[in-house]
């Protein structure tokens, strides 16, 4: 049985818990040297793609912003064009809003960067949960869950028909007739979401329609993924709970006409490398201490708690009161709705700091870490390539602590060791990112 091929995808975190900026070896978050920096570096180590988040607004705490977290970040169109100019295969992968944003001008973005680019864009389409950050555009306020994916989807839709108006070979650049131009780009859509009709005014692009990626993990988020998306960005990393959801979502295909190995699931992970095993796990250890530091910890507790906790003791026991319920103190911040029932989820933090004997940092160092891969290159080679194999995902979108040199040692000692074992490419076989993704061109 040929082994699956694993596919890599290189995050730029920004400044936030998962980075480590205060490292000496840390750059700028935002200077364009440093989106040089890690997109040539994933090229160099031949990654599929390049994966910039956004921030839509500067997320606060107690009506302060929340200086540990995405602090701003250039505009994602601009970021992304700018990297196809200093980059020849790597795919270009941006996360834009579809809450508050609209189908014809997004399209138009997207179309032109796969142009510049030469058929490497990608689009990470999300929704807006919260009213906070509606405050920054015009019609504020925010959709329920069930309307944010009902217009994700339907905006989504409608950048393609925009997509598809042009069908490639409508421009003619006939000398001896004069005529430059084909007729196309027309387009009409009408729905309870968008009422626009016109001509689009960028050609087929390379890819005809950039590869679409979707992060959602509820049960609408999971069935829009099914539906729609080329890959899902994932949390789902570890073997049971990756194998779960990668059977779930997978097995959503079927019905709507569509087979296995046209979705790539690819869960985000951290890496820390070692000479040996013990090395790295000392190493890791460090950088958990400077990801969670003391006033990280009581902002996490706070955000469950939904208290000032200011005068807490981080390195005491959790409070002993329950979650106070109402309006939340943490605005702007996506995780604070996994606590969908925070005094219960205080409970379970409660025992597991009990049983384990964790202090109220340590006990935040265990429950917000992510996906990782600790020890020597060899050991996180095999690691990466056991989960793969065992069809606990597709690959991984590797988030490293550093900015914007983090990713080097990763492209020095793991690469040539997976592609060692076969199951990395040597170099890309294809021009486009859906051929980096093994993924049929577009209709």
């Amino acid at each position: 049985m040929t082994a699956k091929q694993i596919h890599l995808a290189a995050h730029f975190p920004g400044v936030n818990n998962t980075t480590v900026w205060s490292d000496p070896e840390a750059g700028s978050h935002i200077e364009f040297s440093s989106f040089v920096k890690l997109a040539q570096t994933a090229e160099r180590a031949k990654f599929d793609f390049f994966f910039l988040a956004e921030g839509l607004r500067l997320r606060e705490q107690n009506g302060e912003i929340y200086d540990l977290d995405v602090v701003g970040r250039p505009d994602t169109f601009a970021v992304l064009s700018a990297l196809a100019a200093v980059t020849d295969r790597l795919g270009l992968a941006g996360t834009i809003n579809s809450t508050f944003n609209e189908p014809f001008e997004v399209a138009r973005q997207f179309a032109s960067l796969d142009h510049l680019s030469a058929g490497r864009a990608a689009w990470n389409v999300v929704t807006s949960w919260d009213a906070f950050t509606g405050e920054n555009f015009r019609r504020g306020g925010f959709l329920p869950q069930d309307q944010r994916y009902s217009r994700a989807e339907t905006f989504l839709r409608t950048a393609w028909e925009l997509f598809d108006s042009w069908r490639g070979g409508e421009l003619l650049a006939d000398k001896e007739s004069g005529r430059f131009l084909a007729d196309g780009g027309a387009f009409a859509h009408h729905d309870d979401h968008f009422a626009i009709s016109g001509r689009f005014p960028v050609p087929r692009s390379p890819q005809g329609r950039p590869v679409t990626i979707q992060a959602g993990d509820s049960e609408e988020g999971r069935e829009f993924a099914a539906a729609t998306a080329d890959a899902i960005f994932t949390r789902h990393g570890t073997l049971e709970a990756g194998q779960a959801f990668y059977q779930d979502v997978k097995g959503r295909l079927a019905k709507y006409g569509r087979a296995p190995h046209e979705l790539v699931i690819l869960p985000a992970a951290t890496f820390v490398l070692g000479d040996t095993d013990a090395e790295a796990h000392e190493l890791a250890h460090e950088v958990r201490l400077q990801q969670v530091s003391e006033q990280t910890a009581i902002k996490f507790l706070e955000q469950l708690w939904n208290t000032d906790l200011s005068d807490h003791d981080p390195n005491g026991p959790l409070p002993s009161f329950d979650p106070a319920v109402g309006d939340l103190i943490s605005k702007g911040r996506a995780s604070v709705r996994m606590h969908r029932d925070p005094i219960a989820t205080a409970h379970e933090w409660r025992q597991l700091a009990e049983a384990k004997h964790l202090s109220s940092r340590e006990l935040i160092i265990e429950v917000t870490g992510r996906q990782n891969f600790i020890g020597s290159a060899e050991t996180v080679a095999s690691a990466m390539n056991e989960l793969v194999q065992a069809d606990a995902s597709d690959g991984f979108i590797l988030v490293p602590h550093v900015t914007p040199g983090g990713l080097d040692e990763f492209a020095d000692q793991v690469v040539p060791r997976l592609q060692e074992r076969g199951v990395f490419r040597e170099d890309y076989s294809g021009p486009t990112l859906r051929d980096h993704l093994g993924l049929s061109s577009s209709p």
